[in-house]
């Protein structure tokens, strides 16, 4: 079992759960633009209410399976490929506004967890 991709998987996972359940109405000083919340963040980067459900619905169950993969070991590479994804579409939105790079590192870190996650959770570290 691979210490790091393991942390980089709980880590991943943990953080985006408090992004969309604890902080999704606060102010985080790393927010979008100028938005103070998840739906003016969203509103920030012209994406609608229904894009915003449908990314968090996305990125929350994908953070749930990286979970579960702690006992479901084939779940963890997909879902933390997925959610690489996902941040670097987050990442592409700060800069599509053209926010100082503070505000992405929260959306670089955990793609650079996710994409470590899924590297050093792949089939042959499984197999170990």
């Amino acid at each position: 079992m691979n210490i790091v991709g393991k942390a980089a998987q709980t880590g991943a996972a943990l953080w985006i759960l408090n992004v969309w359940f604890l902080r999704f109405n606060k102010d985080t000083g790393y927010r979008g633009g100028d938005a103070t919340n998840m739906v003016e963040e969203f509103e920030e980067y012209g994406l609608s209410k229904n894009t915003m459900y449908a990314v968090g619905a996305t990125k929350v169950s994908l953070a749930i399976l990286m979970l579960l993969g702690h006992w479901v070991p084939k779940l963890v590479r997909p879902a933390s490929g997925g959610l690489a994804a996902l941040m670097l579409g987050a990442i592409g939105m700060h800069v599509k506004v053209k926010d100082p790079l503070k505000r992405s590192l929260p959306a670089i870190s955990v793609f650079c967890l996710s994409a470590l996650s899924a590297v050093l959770n792949g089939p042959k570290a499984q197999d170990t």
